[in-house]
């Protein structure tokens, strides 16, 4: 990990995600992983581009919730996406970005980059969408999460979670089917680097509340030499 960014994640931002899809295009490499691993820590689903033509691709093909895009790539950005933008600039730039800038669903914030203000423009952008989409509770299959309760039920059973597995099982559900590897769980549930072991026994006491009853499919799965995912086997 880069100084520039074990210094701005000493505190990680509390989680402000429920696991919207958001598209980070950045030439430079810094910046990507500094807000890629931001907003992975804040609740978000990440994908990255790191060419404006890329980016343009990824947005067209896949649906994603919002992009915060670099604006040194902006003549890439051929038409408007369906997606809100949430621009990155230096303020010697601003008066070439400001003209492209439309009503509602498009922002910006300058560099250098300040963690706590990228989060907040990107929470009131997905924000003003939130009507439109109503999103029911996070759920895969029986197992459903109560993001305002931090409750978690499979069926008609209650699941008594620590904080620590609630932030697990919920980093899977979002990523329902994806491989989370050990470093990307530590990162998300404690904000920081975590022995192998701590992780494989939080993964297994999750495990044996998630998968307790026989008569269920189990949902949370191994693989070995890669990490864990939460789906049905098969």
């Amino acid at each position: 990990m880069t100084a520039k960014l074990s210094n701005l994640l000493e505190k990680p931002s509390p989680p402000r995600g429920d696991g919207q899809r958001v598209l980070v295009v950045a030439g430079d490499p810094g910046d990507s992983e500094l807000l890629s691993t931001t907003l992975e820590l804040a609740g978000y689903r990440v994908g990255t581009a790191g060419t404006g033509a890329e980016g343009m691709t990824r947005l067209t093909e896949h649906g994603f919730d919002l992009a915060v895009w670099d604006a040194v790539l902006l003549p890439h950005l051929t038409r408007l996406p369906p997606a809100p933008l949430l621009f990155l600039t230096t303020c010697d730039s601003l008066h070439r970005l400001v003209p492209e800038l439309g009503p509602g669903e498009q922002d910006y914030v300058t560099k250098p980059l300040r963690i706590a203000e990228v989060l907040a423009r990107v929470e009131v952008l997905l924000r003003r969408r939130g009507p439109e989409r109503q999103p029911g509770l996070p759920h895969y299959g029986d197992l459903v999460l109560d993001a305002a309760a931090c409750r978690a039920r499979r069926g008609t059973r209650s699941l008594d979670l620590t904080p620590a597995e609630y932030r697990l099982l919920r980093h899977l559900l979002v990523n329902a089917g994806c491989v989370l590897s050990k470093e990307q769980i530590g990162r998300h549930v404690w904000g920081d680097f975590r022995a192998n072991e701590a992780i494989e026994k939080l993964v297994s006491r999750l495990r044996r509340k998630v998968d307790s009853d026989p008569g269920e499919p189990a949902l949370i799965h191994t693989r070995r030499g890669f990490g864990y995912w939460l789906g049905r086997a098969g």
